[in-house]
């Protein structure tokens, strides 16, 4: 059984489908990606995913459940983390504080908190900024403190809106590095970006959407030398 299943998912926005009919499983220590050109379905198949909008035909089931009319709230406590492209973290708390809130907010006593903050904050070079705020973070240590967040209430799958974007490309590099150990500890991990190269580079599995339907799944290595890949989204080789 999936972890993570999506079938025959349709979203319509007025007279048009902007999903159309899209399947999409992930397993546990899989990273797949979401792909595809502006207008092609992917952003509202993932806020479909997420539980930010509901589909009006097909089915999401997320660890041997039907979640598809679960809110955002409900599927993150079941153990489905989102991370959003704009900046997520709370207001006026440094670092260790978004960390320790999440902890509150997901029923972790506060020495266990503690213990899982200093930990994260560790594992993910948090350490000089945990008593910064958002606002004074480049972007690499707001995505990392996102997924600090994110870890606190150990998710099973975690939902990555343009991780890449606003990030220097050293920053890239150690997101990266960090979502394929994520994959290795058996996390489930889902990517929608527009950086190819990048997403490509650390994913078991990507997904090509184009107006509204999969256009081709695969390893990257197949999708990226497909033909129909490359008329509709990647170009000439």
């Amino acid at each position: 059984m999936s972890l993570l299943l999506a079938k025959g998912l349709v979203r319509r926005f007025g007279n048009r489908r902007v999903v159309d009919g899209v399947d999409l499983t992930l397993e546990p220590g899989q990273t797949v990606g979401l792909l595809g050109p502006n207008g092609a379905g992917k952003t509202t198949t993932f806020r479909l995913i997420a539980g930010l909008l509901r589909p009006e035909q097909g089915r999401i089931e997320f660890d041997g459940k039907d979640v598809s009319d679960w809110p955002l709230h409900r599927r993150a406590r079941a153990g489905l983390g989102y991370l959003a492209q704009e900046c997520s973290l709370f207001p006026g708390m440094s670092v260790r504080e978004n960390l320790l809130t999440a902890a509150a907010l997901g029923g972790i006593r506060k020495d266990e908190a503690r213990e899982r903050a200093d930990a994260l904050l560790e594992r993910l070079d948090l350490g000089r900024v945990e008593h910064a705020q958002d606002h004074t973070l480049s972007g690499g240590e707001r995505r990392r403190a996102e997924i600090g967040r994110a870890l606190m209430v150990n998710p099973k799958v975690l939902l990555f809106d343009e991780p890449f974007a606003g990030v220097d490309p050293v920053a890239v590099a150690s997101l990266q590095e960090e979502i394929q150990k994520l994959a290795s500890t058996g996390l489930a991990v889902l990517i929608t970006d527009h950086a190819v190269a990048a997403t490509f580079a650390i994913c078991d599995q990507v997904s090509i959407l184009n107006e509204g339907r999969v256009l081709v799944s695969g390893a990257p290595e197949t999708v990226s030398s497909d033909p129909l890949v490359r008329a509709a989204y990647l170009g000439p080789e």
